[in-house]
């Protein structure tokens, strides 16, 4: 009986270290994931930019004259 009990505080005692563990990690990815949303953030900005500034040369662009 004493033996069962001790293999299942050993069990119990593994579980609890295991959830520490997955808590920290996840901890961990929330914190990456909310940095690359960040980061995805910013470059859609850039992105949104860049298109802006590439819209606003074309339109300066003299129009092709056709020689047909």
């Amino acid at each position: 009986m004493v033996n069962e009990l001790n293999a299942l505080e050993s069990k119990i005692a593994q579980v609890v270290s295991l959830c520490r563990a997955l808590r920290a990690e996840n901890a961990q990815l929330r914190q990456q994931l909310a940095s690359a949303e960040g980061d995805k953030r910013g470059l859609f900005e850039r992105m949104e930019a860049a298109r802006s500034r590439l819209e606003q040369l074309a339109e300066q662009l003299p129009e092709a004259k056709s020689t047909v």
